[in-house]
């Protein structure tokens, strides 16, 4: 965490500099996009090292937690795709690698033969139960002092930022 505080501190430096050489710049809102990235980026580093021992990327484990939540345990290939944010390729890679470790199997569906369902299996159920109860007490540590209001408040604050870069998304870029 120590790594993590110096650079948010450099950050706050380096954009203070910026805004005293460019003051219109929005330096809160450049500090907010910052500082998530940082986060995310020692969230994802964290993750990792918890799916290194299962010989899993972040890619496989949230493909394979789509699944698990889904009631019936499947999903088509282009619904995992807009879930887990992955182009098509890149999914075909995924469900390879899962399919491959026999995770998830691929097969028509029942009620229209020529859409494809993918499915976690038996094995990969047992695998995200395995795996999961592990993540807990640090997912606990990294939210240490936050109250239930405060996370509350975090999560409708994230909400309405999807919101707007949702609509950034949709909208023409000038």
């Amino acid at each position: 965490m120590a790594r993590l505080n110096k650079c948010i501190g450099m950050m706050d430096q380096g954009i203070g500099r910026i805004s005293q050489v460019i003051p219109q710049m929005p330096a809160a809102e450049a500090r907010l996009s910052r500082l998530m990235l940082m986060v995310t980026g020692s969230l994802q580093e964290e993750l990792e090292l918890k799916l290194k021992p299962h010989k899993l990327n972040h890619s496989e484990f949230l493909t394979l937690m789509i699944l698990y939540s889904r009631p019936d345990g499947s999903s088509t290939p282009g619904e995992l795709c807009d879930l887990a944010t992955q182009g098509a390729t890149n999914m075909t890679r995924i469900a390879n690698a899962l399919a491959e470790r026999k995770l998830i199997s691929r097969g028509p569906s029942p009620e229209d033969r020529r859409r494809v369902l993918i499915r976690i299996t038996a094995s990969g159920r047992r695998l995200v139960q395995k795996m999961l109860p592990p993540m807990f007490p640090r997912l606990g540590m990294m939210f240490e002092g936050f109250t239930p209001a405060d996370k509350r408040h975090f999560d409708r604050l994230l909400r309405k930022l999807a919101v707007n870069l949702d609509r950034m998304s949709e909208a023409p870029t000038s």
